[in-house]
């Protein structure tokens, strides 16, 4: 009788652990998920058009990526809006690890000064994971306009206040508030007429149709060997790699004109950690691969920023935002 008691009791302890049990392997499929991640192709949507320096930067990382990760990272060029729009896309996004934007300067500390409303939240909607590279930004013009130095064009501008134009990226773009700064500092006056990127920038500066640019020097170097640019000034403490002839903002007469972008990797918020650590770990394992540096560097002009620690990042960004912002407000361009 005893021992039958002992049998019942034994039984309905064993009965009473076995939704437990049943639940167990539900509880451990996200670890189980995490730990082989990714399993299947991750997209990189890329906010602007083909053929920008966003774009091209973004395609050598992510053919490493794919390298290291064992699965295709897919580049999904969603252009407009100066790049919030392909970043919205992400951060709305199921945060599995599956959707990235190459987000960065525009999207970040520059839209948060220019738009009066943003359908994300830059701080809250969306996670850092690890800057890819620095952007210097050079000034070049299209050979027609008939001058050689930035002070030449500087007198143009003031002899025809309105009358030239200069194409960007997009509406807010860093290539933009770049241009919006050196009219700012020079008291000058010219049209911005945005595009959908880079690509179609160049496509109309060469035809004649726009005047004059801010860019990366990867992207105008092409052009400058062709004789179709003539490029001004880079606005950067030191002179490109790339285009090694352009004088800096200080040798070309305007110490006071600095104007550059980076770009990085963003995940929608609440994605895994050990996601977001192990693309980050990725990332900076692309970054210093020699060839990877190679590309970006000495033939982009793209330095790879590397050697960025969760906290350094989180540091980068509150000090671009706290600079940025206020600049750009000042400056008194906005966006709906």
């Amino acid at each position: 009788m005893i021992h039958d008691r002992k049998t019942a009791l034994s039984r309905r302890r064993l009965l009473g652990t076995a939704p437990a049990l049943l639940a167990a392997p539900a509880l451990v499929r996200p670890a189980a998920a995490q730990a082989v991640w990714p399993d299947r192709p991750v997209r990189i949507v890329v906010p602007f058009a083909a053929g920008g320096a966003t774009d091209l930067s973004s395609r050598i990382v992510a053919q490493k990526l794919s390298e290291l990760l064992g699965q295709p990272m897919v580049i999904e060029n969603r252009p407009g809006a100066g790049g919030t729009l392909g970043v919205d896309a992400v951060a709305k996004s199921a945060p599995d690890g599956y959707s990235f934007a190459m987000g960065g300067l525009s999207t970040t500390a520059l839209a948060m000064g220019l738009y009066k409303t943003l359908p994300y939240d830059p701080v809250k909607d969306l996670v850092p994971v690890a800057p890819t590279v620095l952007v210097p930004i050079g000034i070049a013009v299209r050979k027609g306009l008939g001058v050689s130095t930035l002070q030449e064009f500087i007198n143009l501008l003031k002899a025809k206040p309105g009358k030239l134009s200069y194409g960007s990226a997009g509406n807010g773009s860093s290539g933009h508030i770049s241009c919006v700064a050196l009219l700012q500092q020079t008291g000058t006056q010219a049209v911005h007429v945005p595009y959908r990127g880079s690509g179609p920038v160049f496509n109309d500066l060469l035809a004649g149709v726009i005047d004059f640019t801010a860019d990366a020097p990867g992207l105008i170097k092409p052009h400058v060997e062709s004789g179709a640019l003539v490029p001004l000034v880079m606005a950067t403490q030191e002179r490109s790699s790339v285009l090694p002839d352009v004088p800096t903002s200080a040798e070309a007469g305007l110490p006071g004109y600095k104007a550059y972008s980076w770009f990085g990797l963003f995940a929608p918020a609440g994605t895994p950690q050990p996601i977001i650590d192990k693309l980050a770990k990725a990332t900076e394992a692309a970054l210093t691969d020699p060839a990877v540096a190679q590309k970006l560097n000495d033939e982009m002009g793209l330095p790879p920023m590397t050697g960025y620690t969760a906290a350094k990042l989180a540091a980068f960004l509150k000090e671009e935002i706290d600079y940025w912002v206020p600049l750009v407000k000042a400056s008194g361009a906005s966006l709906n």
